[in-house]
């Protein structure tokens, strides 16, 4: 047996659902005495310890809402993570709620936290931290994620129209041989960016080549591996779209220290629109993501949720959960031009 039991294992063993484990540790009611005293004797058959802190969150006694974020390196200098955290601080504040962050890591499934309801800011390795916190009844919202298959509202950013729209416009300008550096394709996002760079190729009528596909994973140093790659290729892309503009600015100084010139020889779009795209020596062209918007919808909605007493029962509510894409604007700068003939 494993060292820590969770409710699943309670379930399985009881052979009831998650959500029935649930009322019984918090004392529902609405539950058949056999039933409970199954779910209890399992319960001490395998010596499993209710965490207090979500036993607080299934009651949604607190005006504080927790954030967790997914751990990557350099998640505190991350655009993304301070956008987020910006959205979602400002309509704390103007709501009167406190604020939890929370990052998480594969090794912690559980939230050792009290609060009256979560949002998850993307679910890279917590899908079953995000499912059992739905199971307990927990007031529950989702960002840059759309999860299908759970009961939960979703916030997410149009990331394949985005990058559709970035690879159309150096159609526009008459690139035939693009290439595109991914980001980490256990994420949602850079799986749809990929998917509107292939969509956008195949309309055209441009054949798809697989080398012309980099695969990265959003750090400055997958990038530089990429576009080396890239450089090396016969025939060389004459534009690149790359999945963030972190990366985006790596491929601009390598290009530069091969002695290329962005635009003239290689055009590059990034995603994201951050403030470093403006800066940089040659300012980017690139995809802008409501971020603002996604955070502050999903606080506004996790906040009627908690408001409305949905939370102990929200996973078998009959109102269908909210899956909202946000549309995503192509800004244009300096580092695109049609190639050379």
């Amino acid at each position: 047996m494993r060292s820590t039991v969770n409710i699943f294992d309670v379930a399985k063993y009881a052979g009831v659902s998650p959500a029935t484990v649930s009322r019984v540790i918090n004392k529902h009611p609405n539950v058949r005495p056999q039933t409970r005293q199954k779910v209890e004797q399992a319960i001490r058959d395998l010596k499993y310890h209710p965490n207090v802190s979500a036993q607080r969150l299934a009651g949604g006694v607190t005006r504080t809402i927790a954030v967790v974020i997914p751990h990557y390196e350099g998640v505190f200098y991350s655009y993304y993570a301070v956008e987020i955290l910006r959205g979602v601080g400002i309509v704390c504040d103007a709501l009167g709620l406190d604020l939890i962050l929370y990052v998480a890591t594969r090794e912690r499934e559980a939230l050792p936290i009290a609060a009256g309801g979560v949002i998850f800011a993307d679910i890279i390795s917590q899908y079953n931290c995000l499912k059992n916190t739905i199971e307990r009844g927990i007031p529950t919202v989702v960002i840059n994620n759309v999860v299908d298959d759970l009961p939960v509202d979703c916030f997410a950013i149009d990331n394949r129209g985005g990058a559709k729209e970035a690879v159309e416009y150096l159609i526009s300008l008459g690139h035939t041989k693009i290439a595109h550096i991914t980001g980490d394709l256990n994420t949602q996002s850079a799986v749809d960016r990929l998917t509107g760079y292939k969509e956008a190729i195949l309309k055209a009528g441009i054949e798809l080549r697989p080398e012309y596909i980099q695969e990265a994973d959003f750090s400055r140093v997958s990038a530089r591996v990429a576009v080396e790659k890239l450089l090396k290729l016969r025939p060389r892309p004459t534009a690149i779209f790359v999945a963030s503009d972190e990366m985006a600015l790596e491929v601009v100084s390598v290009l530069k220290e091969k002695g290329l010139n962005v635009p003239r020889d290689i055009s590059v779009v990034g995603f994201d629109n951050s403030p470093s795209a403006v800066q940089s020596p040659v300012p980017l062209t690139t995809v802008k993501q409501p971020l603002l918007e996604m955070a502050r919808e999903a606080v506004e909605e996790l906040h009627r949720i908690i408001e409305n007493k949905k939370g102990r029962h929200i996973y078998m509510s009959h109102v269908a959960p909210h899956k909202v894409y946000l549309h995503t604007e192509l800004v244009v700068r300096n580092s695109c031009q049609p190639p050379l003939v």
